[in-house]
Formats: structure tokens, C-alpha cells, sequence
């Protein structure tokens, strides 16, 4: 099973202040950690919602709303994708993390990635094709 892990942004990541030399540490042992253990698929940290945006859709129609996005307790500051077997795995990993927000209070949220079979018969073998082609060539390049 895959896991999109959610780290959620703080006032201080969504001002662009960088982590310290001590988090960076705490942090790289930790992303090691979970590579040796064989379940770190990909992870990296965002710059500030000051330097992104957001498509919105309505209908045909499309609209660029640049940021710095308000809510802050809704935006993302970084992720990891892991493969794990279960979401309790996942939730003892977490658990294991350190702070990456320090002198503040911190959230990451877990979310199963979708596979394949969850979309069942509606995910045709053409398209099933397509996909496996698709993430053949991501790894590819």
C-alpha cells in the first residue's frame, strides 16, 4: 500500500523561514532511516504558497489564482510517499518523526494512495495499460 504523507505548514514555513542546521539533521537521519527500511518512495518540502497557485475550474472555464494562500493549517509544507504495508504502519512511522515544525504545534496527515484496483471494472485493461506505460516511463527518465 501506498501513503501520501502530509506535512502540514506553519506560519514560519509559509514566511519562508528554512529549517535549522539541527532540524536538517534530525531530519535527513530520519528520511534515511526509511530508506533503509525499504519504504521511502519519494519526499521532498515546498517552498511557501507565496511563490505557487491554483487553478480553479468551473465548467470550461479557467482562472489563475497566485498565491500566498490564507489558511495556513490547509496548506502543505511537504511530503513523503511511502510503501507500507498498512495504514497503522504508517501511523508508527509518523509517529517516529521528529518535530518539523519545532517551538510549535505540528501536524502530518496520512492518505492511501489509490491502486489500480480500487477503481475497479471502470479501470479497463486499455487503461490499465496506459497507466503501467505511463509509470514506466516516469521511472525512466
Amino acid at each position: 500500500m501506498r501513503f501520501m504523507i502530509i506535512v502540514k505548514a506553519s506560519a514560519e514555513s509559509e514566511a519562508g523561514v528554512m529549517p535549522s542546521e539541527e532540524l536538517l539533521t534530525a531530519m535527513g537521519n530520519y528520511n534515511e532511516e526509511l530508506a533503509k527500511a525499504g519504504i521511502l518512495v519519494s519526499a521532498d518540502g515546498l517552498h511557501p504558497s507565496s511563490k505557487g497557485a491554483r487553478v480553479r475550474f468551473s465548467g470550461e472555464q479557467r482562472s489563475v489564482i497566485d498565491g500566498p494562500f490564507a489558511e495556513t493549517k490547509e496548506l502543505i509544507a511537504g511530503y513523503w510517499i511511502w510503501e507500507v504495508k498498512s495504514k497503522a504502519e504508517a501511523i508508527e512511522w509518523v509517529k517516529r518523526c521528529p518535530n518539523p515544525m519545532p517551538g510549535t504545534d505540528a501536524e502530518i496527515e496520512i492518505r492511501q494512495v489509490f491502486s489500480a484496483q480500487d477503481f475497479g471494472a471502470e479501470l479497463t485493461p486499455q487503461l490499465r495499460e496506459q497507466e503501467e506505460r505511463i509509470r514506466e516511463q516516469s521511472k525512466n527518465r
